[in-house]
C-alpha cells in the first residue's frame, strides 16, 4: 500500500485536499448501530444514544453512572473514585525510562506554558479606571481516552496548562478497562506526575455528563477539556452551554510541504506516523519535486511493512492520504494554508522565510528536526489542536482556554456626567426609554458641571 500520486495539483484540490462536507455523525456503520441497539434495546442513532445516557446521568447521578458503566464499558464498579494511593502505586510500577519520559514532558509542557502572558490590566486615561481582571477558572474537567490505546501524554497537555493558569481543581476522567475495571496504569501515572487533583473511572457519554451536570462523586466543572471518539464528541457537543468546552476535535490531520533538500525516508516516516491514529487521519504531502515524490512513494510502502498497525496506516493513506505534485514551492504553500490543517511540517530549505506566509494551521513544525511526534509529546506546546479546517479561526489548546476576563469598570463622576448624554441617545434610538432614563437621571450633575466652570 503506498500513497496515491497526483500529478496535476488542480484535481488534488478537488479531491484529496477538498475538505468533505461534514460527515453526519448520526451516519454510522452497521456494527455501530448493531452495538447501539445491544446496549439501548432500541434503533437509535448515535446522537439519541448520547442524548439518553445525558438525560439519565442528570436524574439520578452516581446510580446512572454505574449503570451505564456497566453496559456499555461491561464494568462493574464499586466505587467511581481512583484513590490517591492507587495512583502514586501506578507511577511507581511503571518501567522506569517510562517515569523518566512523562517527567521530561510534563516539565516542558509547563515550562511552554509558563511564558504565555495572561495578565489583567486597568488605565486612567478614560475618566476613572477602566480594564480588564483575568481570573482563572475553579475548576476543569480533562477527558482522557482510554481502551486499547490509553493516551497519557493527552492528560499531560490539557491538565498543565489548566494549572499555570491558576484553575483551583482540576478533575480526569478515563474509562476503566474491562479486564480489571482499573484506568490504564500510565494514564494514572501521567496523573501522578501532573499533580491531578482526582481522577474517575469514567469514560464514554457517561463522563461528560458527569462533568457538565455533577453528581453525588463527581463535581460539576466550569469547562471540559480533551478529545475523545464518536460518543464523547457528542456529548460534548450537547451539553455546550451547560459547560464551557476547550473544543470539538475530529480525525487528526498532517500536511507536510517538503522540497527537493528533504529525505524521504523521514517524510515517510511521519507521515505514516500520522496515519497510524485513525483510519479517518489525514496525512498528505505536497512537494514541487518529482523526485522526491516518487522516493517518498516508494519508502511509505517500504517501512509500512514493518509496522504494527499497518492494517489502519493503509486505511487511513487510502481514504484521505496522497502526494501531490505542486509546479513550484509558493503553489504548496497556497494550497497547505488554505486546507488549514492541524499540523503543518515544512520540512524546506528556509523554512523560516516560508513560515511567514502561512496563516491557518494549528502548529507549525519548521525543519525535518522539529517534526510532528516531538509535538505529539515533549516539544512543549499542547497537542490539542484544531482539526477539520477550524484553525482558520480556533486555536490550540492553551492557558487563555482555562481563564475568564472580566471587565472592570469605575468610571468617575465627571466622566460619567460628560457621556451620559451619548447613552441616552442611543438608548433612544433602540427604544429602550428605561435606558435613556436611568442615564439622564445623572443630568443634572452634567449641567452642575457646566454652570460651574
Amino acid at each position: 500500500m503506498t500513497n496515491k500520486l497526483y500529478e496535476d495539483w488542480r484535481q488534488a484540490r478537488s479531491t484529496v485536499l477538498q475538505r468533505r462536507r461534514m460527515v453526519r455523525l448520526d451516519d454510522v456503520p452497521d456494527a455501530v448501530r448493531e452495538g447501539i441497539r445491544g446496549v439501548f434495546g432500541d434503533d437509535l442513532t448515535p446522537r439519541e444514544a448520547v442524548a439518553r445516557v445525558l438525560d439519565d446521568v442528570r436524574c439520578r447521578g452516581d446510580e446512572a453512572l454505574r449503570e451505564w458503566t456497566s453496559r456499555i464499558d461491561g464494568v462493574e464498579l464499586d466505587v467511581l473514585e481512583v484513590e490517591p494511593e492507587a495512583v502514586r502505586a501506578a507511577y511507581n510500577a511503571i518501567p522506569g525510562e517510562l517515569r523518566d519520559a512523562l517527567v521530561l514532558a510534563a516539565e516542558r509542557i509547563r515550562a511552554f506554558h509558563a511564558r504565555q502572558p495572561i495578565g489583567s490590566w486597568t488605565t486612567d486615561q478614560m475618566g476613572g479606571t477602566l480594564g480588564q481582571r483575568v481570573v482563572p477558572l475553579a475548576r476543569v474537567g480533562v477527558y482522557v481516552p482510554g481502551g486499547t490505546a490509553p493516551l497519557p501524554s493527552s492528560l499531560l497537555m490539557a491538565v498543565i496548562p489548566a494549572q499555570v493558569a491558576g484553575v483551583e481543581q482540576v478533575l480526569v476522567c478515563s474509562p476503566p478497562r474491562r479486564e480489571d475495571g482499573e484506568v490504564a496504569p500510565v494514564v494514572l501515572a501521567a496523573a501522578h506526575v501532573a499533580r491531578v487533583d482526582r481522577v474517575f473511572r469514567l469514560g464514554g457519554a457517561q463522563a461528560i455528563a458527569a462533568f457538565a451536570y455533577g453528581t453525588e462523586t463527581v463535581p460539576r466543572v466550569d469547562k471540559i477539556a480533551g478529545a475523545g471518539g464518536l460518543f464523547t464528541t457528542l456529548a460534548k457537543r450537547a451539553v455546550y452551554g451547560e459547560v464551557g468546552l476547550d473544543g470539538v476535535y475530529g480525525p487528526t490531520e498532517t500536511i507536510i510541504v517538503a522540497d527537493g533538500t528533504a529525505d524521504p525516508a523521514w517524510v515517510a516516516a511521519d507521515l505514516l506516523a500520522q496515519a497510524e491514529h485513525d483510519v479517518l487521519a489525514t496525512a498528505i504531502l505536497l512537494t514541487p519535486s518529482r523526485e522526491l515524490a516518487e522516493a517518498v512513494q516508494v519508502e511509505v510502502g517500504r517501512q509500512l511493512e514493518a509496522l504494527g498497525r499497518a492494517d489502519i496506516i493503509a486505511a487511513s493513506l487510502a481514504g484521505q492520504g496522497g502526494i501531490v505534485i505542486t509546479p513550484d514551492l509558493q503553489t504548496a504553500i497556497e494550497l497547505a494554508d488554505e486546507f488549514a490543517p492541524e499540523h503543518l511540517c515544512l520540512s524546506v530549505r528556509e523554512p523560516d522565510r516560508w513560515s511567514k506566509r502561512i496563516r491557518n494551521a494549528g502548529g507549525l513544525f519548521l525543519s525535518e528536526h522539529s517534526f510532528e511526534v516531538l509535538g505529539d509529546y515533549v516539544a512543549g506546546p499542547s497537542h490539542i489542536m484544531p482539526t477539520g479546517g477550524t484553525a482558520r479561526f480556533a486555536s490550540p489548546v492553551n492557558v487563555l482556554d482555562f481563564v475568564k476576563i472580566v471587565n472592570v469598570i469605575a468610571l468617575d463622576a465627571d466622566t460619567a456626567a460628560r457621556i451620559g448624554g451619548a447613552a441616552a441617545c442611543l438608548a433612544r434610538a433602540e427604544s429602550l426609554t428605561a435606558h435613556a432614563a436611568a442615564a439622564t437621571a445623572r443630568q443634572p450633575r452634567a449641567e452642575e458641571l457646566e454652570s460651574s466652570s
